[in-house]
């Protein structure tokens, strides 16, 4: 697997001009593996967009690497500023134990049943509270092979980002960013959701966790 970054051109609106909606942004993630893109493959992707300072990036987890060039991953990026690095490498690296500084996006959000035994899912409710939020993390976090430091982890932004689909009115999909510290607790369990995220929406910015090991 590789993991990918590029600076945004935020800069040059004319470039960006395409980036108004998450649409945009899994189709520029598409289009950054023209292989794939022209044979109508479609291989999981993560992807998040990073807000650092006055920058911004977006980093890709995929199982192949993308092209780098004006045509794939800087389309909208700032010139010579996609790298890509070898993610299994990486993972070799981890182990139970470990502690490190973690951040992701996420889409926190919980199915409600009817009641019924329909078979069918419940309706899906967004979690709006911070406590809410907070919790959503919480629940997932040993059952995902890590454990939460105490008091060292936090939401540190939320917002409703807009998706637009062609002959359908357009949606807004919650996105909350978390980060703090993480002890590895199941390795394999832990690399599971590395590799394949964490919730819902995956295909729009949500589920992709990155750690410092510390």
């Amino acid at each position: 697997m590789y993991l990918s970054r590029v600076e945004i051109d935020v800069n040059n609106r004319q470039k960006i001009s395409d980036l108004t909606h998450l649409g945009a942004y899994h189709n520029w993630v598409e289009q950054s593996f023209p292989e794939e893109f022209k044979n109508n493959e479609r291989t999981r992707k993560l992807w998040r967009i990073d807000k650092v300072n006055e920058k911004k990036y977006l980093i890709i987890l995929s199982s192949e690497k993308p092209e780098i060039n004006e045509n794939g991953l800087e389309k909208y990026g700032v010139n010579d500023s996609g790298e890509t690095i070898d993610y299994d490498q990486f993972l070799t690296k981890l182990s139970n134990g470990m502690y490190a500084r973690f951040r992701m996006t996420l889409n926190p959000s919980v199915s409600k049943s009817t009641g019924k035994k329909s078979g069918k899912r419940g309706k899906v409710l967004q979690c709006l509270k911070y406590e809410d939020q907070i919790s959503y993390l919480e629940n997932r976090s040993i059952k995902n092979g890590f454990e939460l430091i105490e008091s060292e982890y936090t939401v540190t932004s939320k917002n409703w980002e807009v998706l637009k689909r062609k002959k359908s009115k357009r949606c807004y999909i919650q996105q909350v960013c978390y980060e703090g510290r993480l002890v590895i607790k199941d390795l394999n369990k832990f690399k599971k959701v590395l590799c394949n995220g964490l919730g819902r929406k995956k295909a729009y910015g949500c589920g992709l966790i990155t750690i410092i090991p510390e």
